[in-house]
């Protein structure tokens, strides 16, 4: 009995202080709120006028990070791909001009450096560009570098180690950065709306869910993803996750479906599918920091650094786990000397048009979703989170990275009660601390990477249920868009296809339009010659009848 009653009275007194220290907590939280919204940044970033408060934005912040942070090795990923500046020259001797696809100790040590570079560099301009999101246009949107552009760099303008593309890695980033001006000043002009609408709604869609796909064929490649697709001398791809794979061409040599590192990347595909399925706040991280903890381990099958010159190099720099890096290859790297040729012009409209069409409605359906748009469509801070966003652009190309964009994550943190620029003021200080684990962000191996690819695209093809399939002048041009995009491995190719195939299918619609305009002037200037021929006849009789 009387240690039964001990128990209850422990219990009793544990419950109580659980709850002073709780309702202790709640009094401090709203006198810190209290505090907040009183002061300078409070009234700046105008809290009480949204009706929130200082924590409420810092859990906001957190949602929103948690769930774009995949961003930040995802980003350096791709671009890597393209072997950002590294060269011939960078190679191991005997040099020779295919040592760049072919496996080269020097070549991956420059790659790996460059890797690390791009990550500094995602993450800095994603920090600049929020935090100016939340300073200048108060809105509690988080901006990094897309994808879809990153993409597009890597495969189609330089192609896989500089082979293959068209561009230098150096001209491509002049490219994008020319874009960001144009785009700038289209922003500063307050033309992006109009623009954007120009394009045929259903071209609109279809380029959101072909570059989700495109992204997610890249995804299940062996070089850059989970390696389930790899190349077929007949049938151009096919499936491979195999055990052994031909380093310079990736084709399939022995153990087909027997690859553990497929196998564990499919496994964190699941993880994050499942948090996807469940709402869970940073489920696009989770499947991906599964598999890097687990390929983290040495001699294993799955591991990240094999028992090579290479990968014993990058393990050592992993072990530091706290380093800050500064950019060395990437940054200021422009060049210019190109831009006499047509596919710089070519790239240009290309990146311009899905700069328009996606950033601006991402902004705007952003801006809906936080219910700040008003009934005649406009929101407040509009004007500067178009400028912001175009700036961004900027400034990503010249550290060497692609088009900044504001993210469709933002909404995490809009459901946790966002609604001011402090959230994405919290959002650029989460990607500021992030600096210093460059070799936790550098050692996220291919494998992982391709799950939240693959899952990326999943989310944009959800766009393709408001195309008016029914109405075949709508459902060829879209369909050829989305279709033209992954199987010619070009997002410009989709775009000049689907905007072809529209003006051909509308083409006697523009023509009988056209022929239909030129009568009904016609007939407004005959009857505009015929009442001034009545007018003067009728003065001419009138002064006739008074002589």
């Amino acid at each position: 009995m009387g240690s039964g009653t001990r128990m209850e009275e422990d219990g009793g007194g544990g419950d109580g202080f659980v709850s002073k220290f709780t309702s202790s907590f709640i009094k401090m939280e709203k006198a810190l709120n209290r505090a907040f919204s009183k002061c300078f940044l409070g009234k700046y970033f105008k809290l009480e006028a949204r009706k929130t408060c200082f924590t409420r934005e810092f859990r906001a912040a957190m949602a929103t990070f948690l769930t774009m942070a995949y961003i930040i090795t995802v980003n350096a990923t791709i671009i890597a791909v393209s072997g950002g500046t590294c060269s011939t020259a960078d190679c191991t001797p005997p040099k020779s001009a295919d040592c760049v696809v072919k496996p080269n100790a020097g070549y991956e040590t420059c790659l790996a450096k460059t890797k690390s570079d791009l990550v500094v560099a995602t993450v800095v301009s994603a920090m600049i560009s929020t935090m100016a999101m939340g300073l200048l246009a108060n809105l509690p949107f988080g901006l990094a570098p897309g994808m879809g552009p990153n993409a597009y760099l890597a495969f189609n303008l330089v192609g896989y180690h500089g082979t293959g593309g068209p561009l230098s890695y150096q001209t491509a980033l002049a490219v994008v950065c020319i874009e960001g001006v144009l785009f700038l000043l289209v922003s500063a002009l307050g033309l992006r709306g109009k623009l954007a609408k120009l394009i045929p709604h259903s071209i609109r869609l279809a380029c959101a869910a072909g570059i989700g796909l495109f992204i997610a064929f890249v995804g299940l490649q062996s070089n850059q993803g989970l390696g389930l697709i790899g190349p077929d001398p007949s049938n151009l791809v096919t499936i491979t996750a195999c055990k052994i794979v031909d380093p310079v061409t990736g084709a399939c040599l022995g153990g087909r479906m027997q690859s553990p590192k497929f196998w564990l990347g499919l496994l964190g595909l699941l993880i994050t599918s499942y948090g996807l399925m469940k709402n869970v706040k940073g489920s696009m991280i989770y499947g991906i920091l599964f598999v890097t903890f687990v390929s983290w381990f040495r001699h294993t099958g799955v591991t990240y650094f094999p028992d090579t010159p290479l990968g014993d190099a990058n393990y050592n720099y992993f072990k530091k786990v706290v380093d800050f890096h500064k950019i060395e290859s990437t940054a200021g790297v422009l060049s210019f000397s190109d831009f006499n040729r047509s596919e710089v012009w070519v790239a240009l409209a290309t990146l311009f048009y899905v700069d328009v069409l996606a950033i601006t409605g991402t902004v705007y359906t952003m801006a809906e979703i936080g219910e700040f748009v008003d009934e005649k469509g406009n929101f407040e801070g509009e004007y500067m989170a178009y400028i912001v966003d175009a700036a961004g652009t900027i400034v990503g190309s010249t550290l060497g990275v692609t088009t900044t964009a504001t993210f469709v994550e933002s909404s995490a943190g809009l459901r946790e009660g966002g609604r001011t620029g402090l959230t994405a003021v919290f959002i650029g200080m989460f990607f500021f601390f992030s600096l210093f684990f460059t070799p936790l962000f550098s050692s996220v191996p291919p494998w992982a990477i391709g799950s939240s690819l693959v899952l990326v695209g999943v989310m944009m093809m959800k766009v393709v249920k408001d195309i008016d399939w029914n109405n075949m002048k709508e459902a060829v041009p879209a369909f050829a868009t989305m279709l033209l995009m992954p199987l010619t491995y070009s997002i410009a190719n989709g775009i000049i296809g689907g905007i072809g195939l529209h003006i051909a299918l509308n083409f006697f619609d523009y023509a009988s339009g056209t022929i239909k305009w030129f009568r009904n002037m016609r007939r407004m200037v005959v009857k505009e010659q015929n009442q001034v021929s009545a007018t003067t006849t009728a003065a001419v009789d009138s002064t006739v009848e008074i002589i």
